[in-house]
């Protein structure tokens, strides 16, 4: 039996989209055609997809899930709250708080928040224990969590699917779904993505009377689905009873069973010896390695050699062995400078002087130090003189 009729879809104008500069290349699939510069939605399949998203709500209400309405569009507002209250089942019909699935421990507090309220008399202030200021303030906080969160005071976890009216407006809570893995079931209209919708109904989103017709079959499939939950199972037929023996019977006669067995040694049969179970043959173990005598360290270790080559201090040259400065040049320092057959270095030059060996140098000339100049800029010209 079909759950809805054609007739009722044509009359609640479920078949009008939007207008064809507004519209999804993704709904193709899912118009029929064109007339007066707006689509009209293939309504054969809209039956189709019905019945297959009226099981699947059942199904889940059946086995104890629940179905979360969510619709803030002023078309959808009174048809959401109406009808998931007419089935038990919680529903979001204003702005719609961000991370009310993905973060609903915090919104659950919330939620112990308006139950907590709810029990203040704000009529009484003797009995309530506040002023008139602070029953005021928290009447104004109870208004608000009414209105946010009333629709879903009896939740306690995340819902099983969500059923959404309009899948653009609502982006946020199929995304949250999207992210929980929760089926989601929404009206697809011509301007809408059918990828972000596991259940979808292709149908019109913005006429009241249509929203209202497919909640509605929504909210049946739920109460049908609420019924299965409540209804007690059959007790299943029990296997035929045994009837009892008649009195006449031979297997009721004495005769029919067997003599007991006597209780003497001999009867008994002989006790088999018990086998000793085999023992695992284990692979041979391979000899151990000797013992190495242990390593000593020396008392002191030897200092490391470095690259650059040890530099020795050569004699003086009034030494027998003195070479002449090859000690020097071999390590890198100047070349001595030799006078007759005496060589000597820039180190000992002031003692071959004294010595009469070398003419005396010229004395190293000292200059005056120099007062200072301010450097000329464009703007001086000159102008300043050193100090």
């Amino acid at each position: 039996m079909a759950v809805v009729t054609m007739r009722q879809l044509l009359d609640s104008g479920v078949h009008f989209g939007h207008q064809t500069r507004r519209w999804n290349p993704k709904m193709k699939r899912f118009i029929l055609t064109e007339r007066s510069g707006s689509y009209i939605i293939d309504l054969q399949q809209s039956l189709a997809y019905i019945d297959k998203t009226y099981d699947f709500v059942k199904e889940t209400v059946a086995h104890g899930g629940t179905i979360l309405f969510v619709g803030t569009k002023k078309q959808a507002q009174n048809a959401i709250s109406e009808q998931a209250t007419r089935v038990g089942q919680p529903y979001v019909n204003q702005r719609w708080l961000g991370g009310l699935l993905t973060n609903f421990q915090t919104v659950s507090k919330r939620l112990a928040r308006m139950k907590e309220l709810e029990e203040l008399d704000f009529d009484d202030t003797s009995k309530s224990g506040f002023t008139k200021k602070e029953l005021l303030i928290k009447k104004r906080e109870l208004d608000k969590l009414h209105k946010s969160l009333g629709g879903i005071r009896n939740l306690s976890k995340t819902p099983s699917a969500l059923w959404v009216v309009d899948t653009k407006k609502e982006h946020l809570a199929i995304d949250e779904a999207k992210k929980l893995g929760i089926p989601v079931i929404g009206i697809l209209d011509t301007n809408c993505d059918p990828d972000e919708v596991q259940y979808p109904i292709p149908g019109n989103d913005d006429a009241i009377r249509s929203v209202s017709l497919l909640t509605r079959i929504v909210a049946d499939a739920a109460a049908e689905g609420l019924i299965q939950r409540h209804q007690k199972p059959e007790p299943r037929a029990t296997s035929r009873p045994s009837s009892p023996w008649p009195s006449g019977s031979r297997s009721c006669s004495p005769r029919a069973h067997p003599p007991p067995m006597s209780r003497s040694r001999t009867s008994r049969p002989a006790l088999r010896p018990r086998r000793s179970p085999t023992p695992r043959l284990r692979p041979p173990m391979r000899p151990s390695p000797p013992l190495r005598p242990p390593m000593r360290l020396p008392s002191r270790l030897p200092r490391p050699r470095s690259s650059r080559p040890r530099q020795t201090r050569p004699p003086p040259p009034d030494s027998p062995f003195h070479d002449g400065g090859r000690t020097r040049r071999a390590c890198g320092r100047p070349a001595p400078v030799t006078v007759g057959a005496t060589s000597t270095t820039s180190k000992n030059r002031r003692h071959l002087g004294a010595l009469g060996f070398l003419p005396e140098a010229p004395p190293r000339r000292v200059s005056e130090p120099q007062s200072f100049r301010t450097k000329r800029s464009s703007q001086n010209h000159g102008k300043f003189q050193p100090r």
